[in-house]
């Protein structure tokens, strides 16, 4: 009997020749391109910069409808949200880059901040939390305003030929 042609081999073999027998399965992950990690880091900012002008608006108005001790009740929550979407951030860019650390240090702020918020007498723990979830109600309003309004200069961060 004849040896089959090249063209007639077992594609599962031909694949596994081709993979990289030193690199460890599940850790293969190609490094993101320039590109994506630029669009990346522009959503970031936008988000940042969504959440920080919420947080001013919000702030003004606590102080102007209630009072300024609950406006930096607020402002603290806010601060710690800023500073947990900046941990966020910082641990999705890292997704498959051999980090395998999980989210305790976000969860060590949340978990402080409500602490100290409910044991100091001078913080009131509702205008505290609502102050950390101002982050959640940028990302809601910025993924709601590039559906709508794709090409503004805010949605910029999506890449042309997307929906």
């Amino acid at each position: 009997m004849a040896p089959l042609p090249p063209e007639h081999t077992d594609p599962i073999t031909q694949v596994e020749a081709e993979v990289d027998p030193g690199q460890p399965e599940g850790q293969s992950l190609p490094p993101a391109s320039a590109n994506a990690m630029e669009e990346y880091y522009q959503l970031q900012q936008n988000l940042l910069l969504t959440t920080l002008a919420f947080t001013g608006v919000i702030f003004v108005s606590a102080w102007l409808a209630y009072s300024l001790p609950i406006a930096l009740n607020y402002l603290i929550g806010a601060c710690g949200g800023v500073v947990y979407l900046r941990m966020l951030a910082k641990s999705v860019a890292n997704i498959g880059r051999g980090s395998s650390r999980l989210g305790s240090g976000r969860l060590a702020l949340v978990v402080g901040l409500v602490l100290v918020a409910t044991q100091w007498q001078q913080l009131q723990v509702v205008p505290v939390f609502l102050g950390f979830l101002t982050y959640k109600g940028a990302l809601i309003a910025y993924t709601l305003w590039t559906a709508v309004l794709p090409d503004s200069p805010l949605g910029s961060s999506q890449s042309p030929g997307s929906p």
